[in-house]
């Protein structure tokens, strides 16, 4: 399964419902507390259910919201790539379609809420009958289900399964009134549903840009955790855990039959009371048994108490790795990666290699990447299909970043565009992009000319006269002349928005 699309509402600065679209690569760019990491940290709470990064509390409900009386926080996922069966009573396999648990475009949508921000509640959104003589069947026992099939009269081949009698039911209603509806599954009747489900959920984890230093630091440990995850859901792995579950359980269950033999031959009142509770394979919680894997460096110091920077590069080598083993490898199971400013404490030139890496774990089947960022060299290497912009704007808080001046994604120009922050770096990107075009004499003609101070080598100076633009160029480029008034923000302002319309003829 794959995320098609999050929305979130009434949660930190989400007053109302906000939609991303996802792909196999998203980057989310904008100001800082703009609510870029919002969008992460909300994944995490769906998916990990507060034993990931974030753990959601009433701080986290939109204080708007909050004033209004309203106090419950929604996330909402919606998935693509679904499984062609699925099994949620007990052993008996089925289909989301065939059980009516998908939208009409054929996503399965699901819903957390989550009431003054305590234990959630969970809805799948769903194309769903509505006839109140089958709307709820998925809620229902085995005996009512029988009772609403010999009511109706209706022909079912396996009696023992509720999905084939649930089958059977809607076959047989004249008109189904199918209808946007949704349903509880995470309540007791129908809280295996929703335990199945998670089942074929990707994995998701977070990288978060700022972290504590202790010795669990996440930043370092999650790469293994993540590869503890996957490993342990390796199909093999799984059927070998199993039996030496089965054999465990049998050898407990033996222990205690004697026990209660010998308890019975005392008191068999209290003997025949008593049942051994004894966990089953998917109860246990085997990622736990490995919960303390770690890398340590030199001297077994770990790698957290080294410098953020090697701690990054930790994570730019898993990530490299983890790009080439998934494309080389058939029948992983679904993982999404999301990154928090993958270029903090990087050099450039880590940047790139790590945002190469990135976009080629993104292109691995069954994988995702999301990633928020504030850095120039990371955005030049995307698609502009890739990145989103988290703004202030209403409604738009949300929109996708266009082609606009430069045929290249820039964070300068989306900055600019969006915000109205004129950069000496967007300036420089223009201006360079103009003279490699062979296109600065064209750019030139007609506009006003100043005089500039050039300060040669010797210490000696010269006038020139230069247009606006190459007044600001000479001054950022050559900070050391001093013979020259600083150029204005409005002045670095107007040359931008010259070289823009320039570009858009």
């Amino acid at each position: 399964m794959k995320i098609k699309a999050i929305t979130v509402n009434r949660f930190r600065g989400y007053s109302s419902p906000v939609t991303v679209d996802v792909d196999d690569l998203l980057v989310l760019v904008g100001r800082n507390d703009i609510g870029k990491s919002t969008i992460l940290e909300a994944l995490d709470i769906f998916f990990n259910e507060g034993k990931g990064c974030v753990k959601i509390d009433k701080d986290d409900i939109n204080k708007d919201c909050l004033a209004q009386g309203q106090d419950c926080i929604e996330i909402g996922v919606e998935f693509t790539d679904l499984p062609a069966n699925i099994v949620i009573d007990a052993t008996n396999q089925t289909t989301l379609q065939e059980e009516y648990l998908l939208t009409s475009a054929g996503t399965l949508y699901v819903v957390k809420r989550y009431p003054n921000a305590g234990k959630e509640k969970v809805f799948i959104r769903a194309n769903h009958p509505a006839n109140a003589e089958c709307a709820d069947l998925l809620l229902k026992k085995n005996a009512d289900l029988k009772r609403i099939l010999d009511a109706g009269g209706f022909d079912c081949s396996d009696k023992t399964k509720n999905a084939e009698l649930r089958k059977a039911i809607w076959l047989g209603q004249a008109n189904l009134q199918l209808g946007d509806c949704e349903i509880e599954v995470a309540k007791i009747d129908a809280k295996s549903i929703w335990e199945q489900l998670k089942a074929y959920m990707p994995l998701y984890t977070l990288f978060q840009s700022d972290r504590k230093n202790s010795d669990s630091d996440d930043e370092v440990q999650d790469p293994m955790r993540i590869a503890v995850r996957e490993i342990l859901g390796d199909p093999q792995i799984q059927a070998d855990l199993t039996q030496v579950t089965d054999t465990v359980k049998a050898r407990l269950d033996q222990v205690a039959q004697r026990t209660l033999q010998k308890l019975g031959e005392m008191n068999p009142a209290i003997a025949n009371s008593l049942d051994p509770q004894i966990p089953d394979f998917a109860s246990l919680k085997w990622p736990d048994v490995f919960k303390n894997v770690s890398i340590t460096g030199d001297d077994e110091i770990p790698i957290n108490k080294r410098g953020s920077g090697v701690k990054r590069l930790v994570l730019i080598s898993f990530f490299r790795a983890e790009a080439e083993r998934r494309q080389n490898e058939a029948n992983l199971p679904d993982i999404v990666y999301a990154i928090e400013e993958p270029e903090t404490s990087q050099h450039p030139e880590h940047q790139r290699a790590l945002t190469d890496a990135l976009i080629a774990l993104s292109e691995a089947q069954n994988t995702q990447v999301l990633l928020t960022t504030h850095s120039p060299e990371i955005v030049k290497r995307l698609k502009f299909e890739n990145i989103i912009l988290v703004s202030d704007q209403t409604p738009d808080r949300v929109s996708p970043v266009l082609e606009h001046e430069l045929p290249y994604p820039s964070l300068n120009e989306v900055n600019f565009s969006a915000f109205g922050e004129a950069s000496y770096e967007y300036h420089n990107e223009l201006y360079g992009f103009i003279e490699a075009e062979g296109r600065l004499a064209d750019y030139k003609v007609g506009k006003l000319q100043r005089q500039y101070i050039r300060l040669r080598k010797d210490g000696s100076t010269v006038p020139q006269q230069v247009i606006l633009t190459e007044y600001i160029r000479h001054q950022i480029h050559h900070p050391e002349n001093e013979h020259n008034a600083l150029f204005t923000a409005d002045e670095l302002t107007e040359s931008i928005e010259a070289m823009r319309q320039f570009l858009q003829v």
